[in-house]
Protein backbone atom coordinates (compact mmCIF):
# COMPACT_ATOMS: atom_id res chain seq x y z
CA UNK A 1 0.00 0.00 0.00
CA UNK A 2 1.13 3.48 -0.84
CA UNK A 3 2.25 5.84 1.91
CA UNK A 4 1.84 3.53 4.91
CA UNK A 5 5.13 4.45 6.55
CA UNK A 6 4.77 8.15 5.77
CA UNK A 7 1.27 8.33 7.26
CA UNK A 8 2.31 6.34 10.34
CA UNK A 9 5.26 8.66 10.91
CA UNK A 10 3.03 11.71 10.51
CA UNK A 11 0.62 10.30 13.13
CA UNK A 12 3.60 9.53 15.40
CA UNK A 13 4.94 13.08 15.06
CA UNK A 14 1.52 14.59 15.76
CA UNK A 15 1.12 12.42 18.86
CA UNK A 16 4.66 13.23 19.96
CA UNK A 17 3.91 16.96 19.72
CA UNK A 18 0.76 16.48 21.79
CA UNK A 19 2.65 14.45 24.39
CA UNK A 20 5.47 16.99 24.68
CA UNK A 21 3.09 19.96 24.86
CA UNK A 22 0.66 18.46 27.36
CA UNK A 23 3.44 17.11 29.57
CA UNK A 24 4.87 20.62 29.87
CA UNK A 25 1.49 22.27 30.42
CA UNK A 26 0.40 19.81 33.12
CA UNK A 27 3.38 20.98 35.18
CA UNK A 28 2.25 24.60 34.78
CA UNK A 29 -1.49 24.21 35.41
CA UNK A 30 -2.73 24.78 38.96
CA UNK A 31 -6.43 23.98 38.44
CA UNK A 32 -7.04 20.31 39.37
CA UNK A 33 -10.03 19.75 37.09
CA UNK A 34 -8.21 21.29 34.13
CA UNK A 35 -5.07 19.29 34.92
CA UNK A 36 -7.15 16.09 34.89
CA UNK A 37 -8.55 17.06 31.48
CA UNK A 38 -5.06 17.58 30.11
CA UNK A 39 -3.89 14.28 31.64
CA UNK A 40 -6.76 12.50 29.91
CA UNK A 41 -5.79 14.03 26.58
CA UNK A 42 -2.16 13.06 27.19
CA UNK A 43 -3.23 9.45 27.74
CA UNK A 44 -5.12 9.42 24.45
CA UNK A 45 -2.08 10.65 22.51
CA UNK A 46 0.11 8.05 24.23
CA UNK A 47 -2.35 5.26 23.38
CA UNK A 48 -2.47 6.14 19.68
CA UNK A 49 1.31 6.61 19.60
CA UNK A 50 1.84 3.14 21.07
CA UNK A 51 -0.38 1.62 18.37
CA UNK A 52 1.56 3.51 15.70
CA UNK A 53 4.89 2.35 17.13
CA UNK A 54 3.70 -1.26 17.11
CA UNK A 55 2.50 -0.92 13.52
CA UNK A 56 5.83 0.58 12.41
CA UNK A 57 7.69 -2.27 14.14
CA UNK A 58 5.53 -4.87 12.35
CA UNK A 59 6.38 -3.18 9.05
CA UNK A 60 10.07 -3.21 9.97
CA UNK A 61 10.22 0.58 9.92
CA UNK A 62 11.83 3.01 12.34
CA UNK A 63 9.89 5.86 13.94
CA UNK A 64 10.79 9.29 12.63
CA UNK A 65 9.95 11.68 15.42
CA UNK A 66 9.97 15.43 15.56
CA UNK A 67 13.37 17.07 15.76
CA UNK A 68 14.96 18.14 19.03
CA UNK A 69 14.97 21.68 17.67
CA UNK A 70 11.19 21.57 17.18
CA UNK A 71 10.74 20.23 20.71
CA UNK A 72 12.98 22.96 22.14
CA UNK A 73 11.22 25.65 20.12
CA UNK A 74 7.82 24.43 21.30
CA UNK A 75 9.01 24.24 24.90
CA UNK A 76 10.30 27.81 24.78
CA UNK A 77 7.15 29.07 23.05
CA UNK A 78 4.90 27.52 25.68
CA UNK A 79 7.10 28.92 28.43
CA UNK A 80 6.86 32.43 27.02
CA UNK A 81 3.13 32.24 26.30
CA UNK A 82 2.33 31.05 29.83
CA UNK A 83 4.84 33.24 31.67
CA UNK A 84 2.32 36.01 32.37
CA UNK A 85 -0.91 34.08 31.82
CA UNK A 86 -1.26 30.45 32.82
CA UNK A 87 -5.02 30.45 33.29
CA UNK A 88 -7.07 27.51 31.99
CA UNK A 89 -8.75 29.89 29.54
CA UNK A 90 -5.47 31.04 28.00
CA UNK A 91 -3.99 27.54 27.87
CA UNK A 92 -7.22 26.18 26.37
CA UNK A 93 -7.04 28.80 23.65
CA UNK A 94 -3.45 27.78 22.88
CA UNK A 95 -4.38 24.10 22.76
CA UNK A 96 -7.47 24.71 20.62
CA UNK A 97 -5.27 26.53 18.10
CA UNK A 98 -2.83 23.60 18.12
CA UNK A 99 -5.58 21.01 17.73
CA UNK A 100 -7.10 23.00 14.88
CA UNK A 101 -3.77 22.95 13.07
CA UNK A 102 -3.60 19.23 13.81
CA UNK A 103 -7.04 18.66 12.28
CA UNK A 104 -5.99 20.47 9.12
CA UNK A 105 -2.75 18.50 8.85
CA UNK A 106 -4.37 15.14 9.60
CA UNK A 107 -7.03 15.75 7.00
CA UNK A 108 -4.44 16.73 4.39
CA UNK A 109 -2.40 13.62 5.12
CA UNK A 110 -5.43 11.33 5.07
CA UNK A 111 -6.29 12.73 1.65
CA UNK A 112 -2.69 12.53 0.46
CA UNK A 113 -2.38 8.89 1.56
CA UNK A 114 -5.93 7.80 0.80
CA UNK A 115 -4.55 4.53 -0.63
CA UNK A 116 -2.79 3.58 2.61
CA UNK A 117 -3.73 0.45 4.50
CA UNK A 118 -7.20 0.74 6.03
CA UNK A 119 -5.92 0.01 9.54
CA UNK A 120 -3.48 2.92 9.25
CA UNK A 121 -6.18 5.24 7.93
CA UNK A 122 -8.26 4.14 10.92
CA UNK A 123 -5.44 5.27 13.26
CA UNK A 124 -5.33 8.61 11.46
CA UNK A 125 -9.10 8.92 11.82
CA UNK A 126 -8.78 8.08 15.51
CA UNK A 127 -6.27 10.90 15.93
CA UNK A 128 -8.59 13.23 14.02
CA UNK A 129 -11.43 12.34 16.41
CA UNK A 130 -9.18 12.93 19.42
CA UNK A 131 -8.26 16.39 18.14
CA UNK A 132 -11.93 17.23 17.53
CA UNK A 133 -12.96 16.01 20.98
CA UNK A 134 -10.10 17.91 22.60
CA UNK A 135 -11.39 21.14 21.09
CA UNK A 136 -14.91 20.48 22.34
CA UNK A 137 -13.69 19.67 25.87
CA UNK A 138 -11.41 22.71 26.01
CA UNK A 139 -14.20 25.11 25.00
CA UNK A 140 -15.59 24.70 28.53
CA UNK A 141 -12.55 26.53 29.93
CA UNK A 142 -12.71 29.56 27.64
CA UNK A 143 -13.80 32.82 29.22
Amino acid sequence: MEGNTELLNYIHQNCQMGIETLSQLIDIVEDDKFSQQLSSQLGEYKSVDELVSNKLNVLGEIEKGISNMTILSTYMSIGLKTLTNSTPSHISEMLIQGSTMGIIDITKNMNKYANADKSILKLADCLLSIEQCNIECLKEYLC
